[in-house]
């Protein structure tokens, strides 16, 4: 079993991981006293209770009163360099950050500010810590289709260096994927990659209306999957990757329990599979621990965890040279396992995965 020293040491991608929602309780609380008409406590025990959310629909209005902390381009620099500082303690080499430009625009945040303060804080983090940060741009849905509008014109417009993907966040219910076909295109066309949230709290429906009517690469959440075996095929078929974060949607109630959890169940279907943070100091996680609990909990073996780590690493849009993760044999002995991890961090083994 991977240790987790060994699990720290295992490159991997975080795929699914909100830049606000990334923020550290710190952060977060000094954010809160500069700000405390905005209704977000100042105290972390305080903080800690204003995160046990009720349900997805709580979870969102706690967000949105955290995002209306971030309101100038240093915050957002900020933002970027504690997330940074984070993802390279766990062993994480490479992560496409969620932004949603209209909310940082109604706070006061040009698009253009906002694509400097991405950029430099992006490039403080490589030059600090060797980790890579990508950005998807994230429509809210509660925004409607003049917040899409608005999102595409941020990423055409004003694109950030490394902006990468174009999502679809906020509620689920009530709220039509296809409605969204036509941004999607025009950001398809721009060259960007369709990575929309779709089936967390909602059936299969909206996970096939993900990828037939916005052409989606991967898919945010996506564990209603787990009832459409038609569309598991599918998204094996056309080797469309699920962003899954169990901690998430423990947290929001999509999930009972972490036991219950379809992950492993999704693994043996044979779909493809990313394991991500989503908005990990909110939920109470961060990516390692992801791979903590999907071992400890979920009962994942070494050879799962480790391709897990291979397909975050393979189905990111990086243009850069991110480590390779090989297929390292289970079944050797522990000492043989650990033999594995080469000096670099990197995992070793004769069937090396390419990117």
């Amino acid at each position: 079993m991977l240790s987790d020293e060994d699990l720290i040491a295992l490159p991997k991608a975080d795929l699914h991981v909100h830049l606000v929602g990334s923020a550290a309780p710190h952060t977060v609380v000094g954010l809160a006293a500069r700000h405390p008409g905005a209704g977000v406590p100042t105290d972390l025990r305080q903080l800690a209770d204003f995160y046990a959310f009720r349900d997805f629909a709580h979870f969102l209005r706690v967000y949105t009163a955290v995002s209306a902390l971030v309101r100038t381009p240093q915050d957002i620099e900020a933002l970027v360099l504690g997330l940074g500082a984070d993802l390279s303690e766990q062993g994480v080499v490479y992560a496409e950050v969620t932004v949603t430009p209209v909310t940082h625009t109604v706070a006061g945040i040009h698009p253009a500010e906002l694509a400097e303060a991405l950029g430099a804080g992006a490039r403080a983090v490589r030059a600090g810590t060797g980790v890579e940060l990508a950005w998807v741009y994230d429509i809210s849905s509660s925004d409607g289709p003049a917040g899409a509008q608005s999102t595409l014109d941020a990423a055409l417009r004003h694109p950030p260096p490394g902006l990468v993907g174009f999502g679809l966040g906020g509620p689920e219910q009530g709220v039509r994927r296809s409605d969204y076909r036509d941004v999607f295109a025009a950001a398809r066309a721009a060259g960007l990659h369709s990575v929309p949230h779709a089936g967390e709290t909602t059936g299969p429906g909206e996970v096939w209306a993900a990828v037939r009517d916005l052409g989606a690469e991967r898919i945010g959440h996506g564990i209603a999957a787990a009832h459409d075996p038609l569309l598991l095929e599918h998204l094996i078929e056309h080797n469309i990757a699920l962003e899954i974060c169990p901690s998430s949607n423990v947290a929001t109630g999509a999930v009972p329990s972490l036991a219950e959890h379809p992950l492993p169940g999704l693994l043996s279907s044979g779909v493809p599979v990313v394991l991500a943070s989503d908005d990990p100091p909110m939920f109470g996680t961060s990516l390692l621990q992801e791979y903590q609990r999907a071992r400890d909990t979920l009962h994942l073996s070494s050879r799962d965890l480790i391709d897990l780590a291979a397909a975050g690493i393979r189905s990111g849009f990086s243009t850069g040279n991110l480590p390779a993760v090989g297929k390292n044999d289970c079944s050797a002995p522990a000492a043989d396992r650990e033999s594995a991890f080469d000096a670099g961090g990197r995992v070793g083994g004769a069937d090396r995965l390419g990117l």
